[in-house]
């Protein structure tokens, strides 16, 4: 049994197609408010870094007030959760529909392989606004992790993985926490290579080659 036969949802960020343009009255300057504040919190996080960024910031920046933010987003790790929204779904794209090793048509090991170091990848260009979402538990655990998991444990089983295999996923997906890996990138002086490495290594003990 493949992967690539079953079906998977994709459960991301904001669910549901784009809304259609609004026409006017509060629907336009709602999505007009919701633009603004996108841009300005990307500028912000550009020039200063998650950290540094405060919803008073980016309303500030985006000339409205600071409750439209709460009305738009519900949270600062909301607002952050949506501007990682659009890169997260091109890469759920790639490893659910792309071209092999990463996408469907290679083994299930060389594409959890591939997985672990685009994740990482991922992971390290994001580290920032990860971080900062992963404060809020209800975001850490949200449905783009679920799928993480799942597609991990689904290919740990195509593999003839044996034992638990929610708990090796979520070992695996420790690996790749971005938490983890800016200590060990920043901290320790690790490379993405090495990391790459012992989750290669992880993950061939685990469907035992």
């Amino acid at each position: 049994m493949t992967l690539s036969n079953r079906p998977i949802s994709l459960p991301l960020t904001e669910s549901g197609p784009p809304a259609p343009e609004p026409r006017s009255g509060p629907r336009r300057d709602a999505a007009r408010n919701r633009a603004l504040l996108l841009a300005a919190a990307r500028r912000l996080l550009d020039e200063r870094g998650a950290e540094a960024v405060t919803t008073d910031d980016v309303a500030v920046a985006a000339g409205v007030g600071k409750g439209t933010l709460f009305r738009r987003f519900g949270s600062r790790a909301g607002l952050m959760a949506v501007l990682l929204d659009e890169d997260e779904k091109a890469h759920q794209q790639a490893f659910l529909f792309g071209p092999p090793p990463l996408g469907p048509g290679a083994p299930p090991l060389q594409r959890l392989l591939a997985y672990g170091r685009e994740r990482l990848a991922f992971v390290d260009t994001h580290h920032a606004l990860l971080c900062d979402v992963n404060r809020d538990e209800q975001m850490r655990f949200g449905a783009p992790m679920a799928l993480h998991h799942s597609h991990i444990r689904l290919l740990l089983e195509d593999a003839g993985t044996t034992g638990d295999l929610d708990t090796q996923a979520t070992a695996l997906l420790a690996l790749l926490d971005a938490g983890y890996v800016h200590h060990q990138l920043a901290g320790q002086g690790r490379t993405l290579a090495e990391l790459g490495d012992n989750w290669e290594m992880l993950a061939r003990k685990l469907c035992g080659t």
